[in-house]
């Protein structure tokens, strides 16, 4: 069975770039106050969404395995 991640997006953080939008279209959304947010929170694990947390200028895309929250990006310590 592959991995499941939860993807979070920390509104903190998050500056508009819609870099997220690009890598990974349909995956994420950005509100009216231009905020990212991910369309589900939970997704199968997929390289488009990965690329879009690596391409995000300032590491607001947050992955993790669902149930357990071990770190996918950014990697842990």
């Amino acid at each position: 069975m592959a991995d499941r991640w939860h993807v979070e997006v920390d509104r903190g953080v998050c500056i508009g770039s819609a870099t997220c939008l690009h890598h990974a279209p349909g995956a994420f959304r950005l509100d009216a106050a231009r905020q990212s947010h991910p369309e589900q929170a939970e997704t199968d694990a997929d390289e488009r969404v990965l690329a879009a947390a690596e391409g995000c200028p300032v590491e607001a895309v947050v992955i993790t395995l669902a149930g357990s929250g071990e770190p996918v990006f950014p990697p842990g310590e």
